[in-house]
Parts: C-alpha cells; sequence; structure tokens
C-alpha cells in the first residue's frame, strides 16, 4: 500500500492529533457529506480510494477554498488545469467549486499523473507542484523514489511535506 509509515509521516500524526486536533475533526466531519460520492467517482476511475483524504489536505473540503496562488474548490484547481480537464469557468460559472464535477476533474487528473509517474507517491506530488516541478527533480536527484527526492532536498519543502501530511490523514481517518 502507499498508506507506509516512517518519520515523515509520523510527524504529521503527532501534528493533527494532538496540536491540531480540532481542525482535523472539523475536515473529517466536514468531508464526510462528500466521502460516497468521491469514493464512488474514484473507483470509476480506477483510483485507490484513499485519494478521498487528498482534498482534505487541499481544502479541507471547502467549497469556496482559494488559495493564493489562485486554486480554487475542493480540489484546488488552478485555472490552467481546470480548463485542460474541461472544468468551465466564467463570468457565471466555475466549476472548480462543484464538487461533483471538480472530482471527476480530480480523478482524471490524478489517473495521468499516475500513468506518468507510476507511483501514487509522486503523482500526488505532482498534483501538489506540477508534472514539470517533479521531473526537474528526478532527473536532478536521479531518483524516481518520493522518499529519496525528499530526503535529497530535491522538492519544494511544501510537495515534501505535502504527501506526508496526505498518508497521515489518511490513516488516522481509517483508525
Amino acid at each position: 500500500s502507499f498508506l507506509l509509515e516512517n518519520k515523515y509521516v509520523r510527524k504529521w500524526i503527532r501534528y493533527f492529533t494532538i496540536k491540531d486536533r480540532e481542525r482535523l475533526i472539523r475536515f473529517l466531519n466536514r468531508g464526510q457529506q462528500y466521502k460516497e460520492i468521491v469514493q464512488n467517482t474514484l473507483n470509476e476511475n480506477d483510483l485507490p480510494e484513499e485519494l478521498f483524504y487528498l482534498a482534505m489536505i487541499e481544502s479541507g473540503y471547502q467549497n469556496h477554498a482559494r488559495s493564493p496562488a489562485q486554486a480554487v474548490g475542493v480540489w484546488q484547481f488552478i485555472s490552467g488545469t481546470a480548463l485542460r480537464y474541461g472544468l468551465k469557468i466564467d463570468h457565471y460559472v466555475d466549476e472548480r467549486k462543484d464538487p461533483i464535477r471538480s472530482t471527476e476533474a480530480a480523478a482524471k487528473y490524478l489517473r495521468d499523473l499516475y500513468n506518468i509517474f507510476g507511483s501514487w507517491h509522486l503523482a500526488m506530488a505532482a498534483y501538489n507542484a506540477g508534472e514539470m516541478r517533479i521531473l526537474r527533480a528526478i532527473l536532478k536527484a536521479k531518483t524516481r523514489y518520493f522518499w529519496e527526492l525528499v530526503a535529497a532536498e530535491a522538492l519544494p519543502r511544501e510537495t515534501g511535506e505535502y504527501v506526508p501530511k496526505f498518508i497521515a490523514m489518511a490513516l488516522i481517518a481509517k483508525n
């Protein structure tokens, strides 16, 4: 399974269960209303249903979340990626805020990233930082193993923390 526990993940398990417990509970509760539809979409696309927890790391399942980089919605799509995956954005509608349409787009994007990188850890890293950033890190560090990229500090710090955060969230929620 890609939900392996190591020192990077344990750091986030401690953080979520001790330092940030209230927010963790709020995110899990908010995510409940989306769980069935998101996991069905993931299943339909032959994706691990644990990827449900990725949107929890992205937005805490807040439809109107907006990042400093102008990523929007539960799955935090930037406009270019959203448009590439068929989401409509204009003066009247922003489908990045639609939990169903954005989940369908996220599933296709994650499947494409997995097909490119052959690893869920790298696919999630690319979801966070962009495909080119991850390809450059692989070339720089001469490894396709996520944890070696983290150890070599070849990834942006946020991306190196993103996958362990996701794994910690998924492990806590499943237990």
